[in-house]
Formats: structure tokens, C-alpha cells, sequence
């Protein structure tokens, strides 16, 4: 699993066409809010053309991609943490995710309700925001409660975490994020644990028009969205709901045809995956043998022993060494073998810090 990714918005801002267009799910999508009422999930392959150029040169007999998670949820109202719409009640399904999609509708179309009578991008946020933290409220006054209780007894998880769902609610009350709130490595930890909505990063995907996604430099939504992101240090995608759905039923020759015929250099897709993996500071590597090549997805800074796990835990526990070769020497010399006979692979230890597009055969004994 690369990372899976929650996505909010307002009813009819294009949730569900979107979710629809990058997982192939066939969920549900119409011209009328609460048209999406369970959680959707859909699965997707991470595109990487070295993932590709590997399997080209170690011919394996099955590739395997890494991957990204999607979960839509209803549309969310104002109210919604009071009961009003559909209420909060799947926003338990997204505090698991890694990341947020907030979903803005940046179009202007009269046959599309909105639910708040006009489009306008920074209302529509500022809805979604405020019942997001209200939501965390709620989920933070329960552990304060709790938390106070087990302090009489001088227990050490209300002794550490205590002292930070105090820092954090006084923030939340006056109405900004967890994810703004000033902790340090170890709060930031712990903080996360209590799987807040507002401490995840957060990706804003502006919905424009078929018309303007080769360029959106004079939509004005666009551009509203994009300042409050840099003030947030969130990120932004720009992606046309109904381009993406035309993709998703063309193969991929047609496809790239249809993007280079509309002036746009990648899908909607893999400009939301590269944001994401940009946002949580992700990196790729690769294990490539006869049987399989295969891409995983771990943080940036990770040691050798930490990306041997994603793959098993009995690796990280065994781990001897790791033989590393740069994807770009394996490209350049024709192969795993030709690499290393060139020099090229090296053995790692322990604390090997583990770089994007290395390909890596872990030591280890169990």
C-alpha cells in the first residue's frame, strides 16, 4: 500500500464523479446532494515508468505496482457535527487515512445545484474546515475527560498526552486546525495517535471546467484556493471532473492522445498522487528478482531496516544488509547483474538511509 487518501467536500461539488474517474469504482454519482451515503473505497495503481523500465530489463514474471487508497464519504453540510445533513457520523471512516482531498468546486454551472446558492470556494471551505475541527473538538473533550480521570492515578499516558489535547483544544476553539497548532517531534507523535482531522495533511483539488483545464490562470476560484493553500502550506491539485471520467474509459495510448489534444501534460491522477507523495514526503523503491518486481512506498529518511518492513516484519527483525543498486545504474548498464559487475551495488547496513528509486535486495535471517 502506498497511502490512502479521505475525501471531503460539499455535496454536488464533484466528490463522487472524481472518486469515480480515479478508482473505476462505479460509485454512485448524481445531480443531487447525499447522492453518495456509505463510503465508497476504490484501489489504484501508482503509474511510475521506472516501474515499468525495470520490468522491460529484468523480465519477472509479475510486476507489482505500490498503491493509493481512496475513501469518498458523504458530502458534508454546515451543521453537519450538530446532526444537520447526514451528520458526522463518516467522518470516523477518513480519521485513519494519511492524507485529506478537499474537494472545491471551481466551475460555474447552472444545471448543477449548489448547495449554498452560488459557487464560492472560500465559503465552501471554510464550512468543510469548520466541522472538521468541531468534529475534533467533540473527539478531544471525550480524551480530556478520560484523560483527567486516569491523572488521579498518576497514570503516564494521561501524564503525556494530557498536556497536548490542552494545547490543542484552546487552538481548535478559535477555529484554526490541529495541523497549525506550534508542537514539537514527540508532541506532533503523539498528536497523531489521537488521528485528528485536522493534524492530517491536507491537498485541496479544485474542480474546474472541461473547457478550462489547459488554462485556468483566469478562474478567479482557482485562485482563491491557491492563496489560502500557500498560507496553510497545503497543497493543490487542478483537475476537470469530467476530463477524468473520460480517461478513465479510454485505454492508455488513447488517453495520452486525449491529453496532448487538450494541451495538458498529465492526468488529474498523477498530478494527485505526485502532490501526495510531495505533501507526506514519500519516496519509492523498488526489489526486482526473476519472480517479481515490485514498488514500495515508504517516508523519506527511512532506514534500511524501516523499508525492509513494509514488505515483513520478520525482514526488519532479521536484517543483515541490504544490497543497493541506483535504479539509474541498473538502467544504464542493462541490468541487476551487468550493475554490480560495473561496481555499482553496494551493501548497506543498519542505518542506511533509504533513497527514492533505489533497487534493493534485503540480507536477512529470521
Amino acid at each position: 500500500m502506498g497511502f490512502n487518501c479521505g475525501i471531503v467536500g460539499l455535496p454536488n461539488v464533484g466528490k463522487s464523479t472524481i472518486f469515480n474517474a480515479l478508482t473505476k469504482a462505479g460509485a454512485e454519482s448524481a445531480n443531487y446532494p447525499f447522492c453518495t451515503i456509505d463510503p465508497n473505497v476504490g484501489i489504484v495503481s501508482v503509474p511510475d515508468p521506472r516501474l515499468d523500465k525495470l520490468r522491460e530489463i529484468v523480465k519477472p514474471q509479475r510486476t507489482v505496482p505500490t498503491t493509493m487508497e481512496f475513501l469518498d464519504i458523504a458530502g458534508l453540510v454546515k451543521g453537519a457535527s450538530q446532526g444537520e445533513g447526514l451528520g458526522n457520523q463518516f467522518l470516523g471512516h477518513i480519521r485513519g487515512t494519511d492524507a485529506i482531498a478537499h474537494i472545491v468546486r471551481c466551475f460555474e454551472d447552472e444545471n448543477i445545484v449548489h448547495v449554498g446558492g452560488k459557487v464560492d470556494p472560500a465559503c465552501d471551505i471554510e464550512i468543510i474546515e469548520t466541522e472538521l475541527i468541531l468534529a475534533d473538538m467533540q473527539s478531544l473533550e471525550k480524551r480530556q475527560e478520560r484523560l483527567r480521570k486516569l491523572l488521579k492515578g498518576n497514570n503516564k499516558e494521561a501524564m503525556t498526552e494530557l498536556p497536548i489535547v490542552e494545547k490543542l483544544l484552546p487552538h481548535l476553539a478559535k477555529g484554526l486546525p490541529g495541523r497549525s497548532v506550534d508542537l514539537n517531534e514527540e508532541e506532533r507523535r503523539i498528536a497523531d495517535s489521537f488521528q485528528l482531522l485536522t493534524t492530517k495533511p491536507l491537498l485541496y483539488v479544485c474542480n474546474v471546467s472541461e473547457d478550462e483545464i489547459a488554462d485556468y490562470s483566469a478562474n478567479p476560484h482557482v485562485a482563491a484556493v491557491r492563496a489560502r493553500a500557500e498560507a496553510e502550506g497545503a497543497g493543490v491539485v487542478v483537475l476537470s471532473g469530467k476530463i477524468e471520467a473520460e480517461l478513465s474509459e479510454l485505454d492508455e495510448a488513447e488517453a495520452a492522445a486525449f491529453l496532448a489534444d487538450l494541451g495538458v501534460t498529465e492526468s488529474g491522477l498523477n498530478a494527485l498522487i505526485r502532490e501526495g507523495y510531495k505533501l507526506l514526503d514519500l519516496i519509492t523503491y523498488f526489489t526486482a528478482g526473476e519472480k517479481e518486481v515490485r514498488a514500495w512506498t515508504v517516508y523519506k529518511g527511512a532506514t534500511a531496516p524501516k523499508a525492509a518492513s513494509v514488505i515483513h516484519s520478520d525482514i526488519e527483525r532479521g536484517f543483515i544488509r541490504a544490497e543497493v543498486t541506483k535504479y539509474d545504474d541498473v538502467v544504464t548498464f542493462g541490468g541487476m547483474k551487468a550493475a554490480a559487475e560495473a561496481g555499482k551495488m553496494r551493501l548497506e547496513g543498519k542505518e542506511y538511509i533509504v533513497q527514492d528509486g533505489d533497487v534493493i535486495y534485503f540480507r536477512f535471517n529470521v
